[in-house]
């Protein structure tokens, strides 16, 4: 049966159009390269800063804040393909100038990458 069809083969016509809040967003993927973010203004008139691109990341070491470069994306717990694209999502390890981190924010929705030193 395809989609949007009655088993007689005529269309379902849809009651009304999606209101704005019920769109869905668009998918945002943050992958490693060249520092690179973008403003937008989200429900309710703020401003957000969102990341496309990034390759430092501020890692918490023994208590203190340091700035790091991340070198690759070892591995995601959501889906292995994300790795190998070297997408940025929360809890992925990945490998920095100062050993393995994981990713503990969303960097997609904060504009910034933060990360715990895991060894």
């Amino acid at each position: 049966m395809k989609l949007g069809r009655k088993i007689t083969g005529g269309k379902y016509h849809a009651r009304r159009k999606k209101k704005h809040h019920e769109k869905k967003n668009q998918e945002r993927p943050v992958i490693l390269g060249e520092n690179k973010s973008k403003k937008i203004r989200p429900t309710g008139g703020k401003r957000k800063t969102i990341l496309l691109k990034a390759n430092t990341v501020n890692l918490l070491v023994k208590g203190k804040i340091q700035k790091a470069n991340i070198k690759n994306v070892i591995e995601t717990p959501q889906n292995r393909f994300l790795a190998r694209q070297n997408r940025l999502v929360k809890s992925a390890i990945i490998e920095t100038s100062l050993g393995k981190a994981k990713i503990t924010n969303r960097p997609s929705q904060e504009g910034m990458v933060n990360a715990i030193l895991v060894d």
